[in-house]
């Protein structure tokens, strides 16, 4: 039976139960937290990394002397990474689209391709325009539905265009 002496007795147990966590953690707190908290107390010991110096500014060099100096064979390999899911053949759309005269084409201009929106179609595929996007694609073009991560090397990426424009003259 239910009565009003059997509902205080679970209610006063309860909340007993419920003191004794809270007394718990903060006793777990006090015990972690010895010295006053974090980031009063000084290091005895400190290893100099030379985080302080000044980091050397990489020379930027000008995409269009990479383009030049770019390896066919190298792009080659560098493709690669793009042919799961792209095609050389023009017209033959893969998960991506076909990247047969891709350099010089306009954007979002793949016949037969369902673009995500992502990419403007009012330019061209410039080798500065591929180069930005092969960086990072989705920087470039925010809500792409292209997984690439990116090349972060600027002479690969150079490798891949130059290899891309021989492909079709």
């Amino acid at each position: 039976m239910l009565d009003t002496m059997t509902f205080t007795k679970t209610l006063g147990a309860f909340c007993g139960a419920l003191l004794i966590f809270l007394l718990a953690k903060w006793g777990a707190e006090e015990l972690y937290h010895v010295g006053g908290g974090h980031g009063e107390t000084q290091q005895a010991y400190v290893i100099d990394t030379g985080a302080e110096e000044v980091a050397e500014v990489a020379e930027e060099v000008n995409f269009d002397e990479l383009l030049a100096q770019a390896d066919l064979g190298r792009g080659a390999r560098q493709f690669n990474k793009c042919a799961a899911c792209h095609k050389l053949e023009a017209g033959a759309n893969g998960t991506g689209p076909y990247l047969y005269g891709v350099v010089g084409r306009a954007k979002g201009a793949a016949e037969g391709f369902g673009y995500s929106g992502a990419i403007a179609t009012d330019d061209v595929w410039s080798p500065e325009n591929l180069s930005a996007f092969l960086e990072n694609p989705r920087g470039y073009a925010p809500g792409t539905s292209m997984a690439f991560a990116g090349l972060k090397d600027a002479q690969d990426r150079a490798d891949l265009i130059a290899y891309l424009d021989s492909i079709d003259n």
